[in-house]
């Protein structure tokens, strides 16, 4: 299903979807509060949302479907690196993020991606996202009682989830750590079931409340 409220993007996203013939469109909506409905009616396996739309923004939407145990995942779209609306989804319990001007490829393959019950991380917002946490863009979110679960990790498993909350995928972390990217989905996971964490984007925002990430001078940064 495709949330957004602009329909021309509506339409466009929606063919080249259809350019697949595993995926199915079977709903747009152009409010947050018709995608919550349509997810409850339809049951898509993946919603594509936009998070800027009036009324019921795709945040408060995404927490919604995240709340009613809905079978679907929600992939963000974003127009911008910087875009404060992507941590507020992603603590709502957002499985993915990717930016719109992502290519036809990309897109399809991150919706396949999630149906599949795993997550897309654009590496841009990512590392801007990061950026922001650890003191560039704004003020790091105060840890939370449930960031203790980080202290469940080994330090191998800390520096793991570090470098894909910086949205490393698991090929470039096994390259920088001198791994088998079979071991760093294992360390994977791993930090999932120890962290109670239903999938890599949840362990990212786990890992931001709870502070994993350094902060950076100015001279440093991401």
């Amino acid at each position: 299903m495709v949330a957004d409220d602009d329909a021309l993007l509506r339409a466009g996203v929606s063919l080249v979807l259809e350019t697949d013939d595993r995926i199915e469109v079977v709903g747009q909506a152009a409010d947050g509060l018709a995608a919550v409905g349509l997810c409850r009616a339809l049951l898509p396996d993946v919603v594509l949302m936009d998070v800027r739309m009036p009324g019921v923004d795709g945040v408060e939407a995404t927490r919604r479907i995240v709340a009613a145990g809905l079978p679907t995942r929600v992939l963000v779209l974003t127009t911008f690196h910087h875009d404060d609306y992507v941590w507020g989804a992603l603590r709502a319990g957002a499985a993915g993020f990717l930016l719109k001007r992502a290519s036809a490829e990309r897109l399809v393959d991150a919706v396949h991606t999630l149906a599949g019950g795993e997550s897309v991380l654009d590496p841009a917002v990512t590392r801007d996202l990061v950026a922001q946490v650890v003191g560039r863009g704004g003020e790091r979110p105060p840890p939370e009682p449930e960031d203790t679960r980080l202290g469940r990790l080994t330090a191998r498993e800390r520096e793991v989830l570090r470098l894909a909350a910086e949205g490393r995928s698991n090929q470039e972390i096994a390259a920088l750590l001198v791994l088998a990217e079979s071991t760093v989905k294992t360390h994977m996971k791993r930090i999932l079931a120890k962290i109670d964490a239903r999938d890599r984007a949840q362990a990212v925002a786990i890992s931001y409340r709870g502070g994993l990430m350094p902060r950076r001078g100015p001279a440093g940064g991401y």
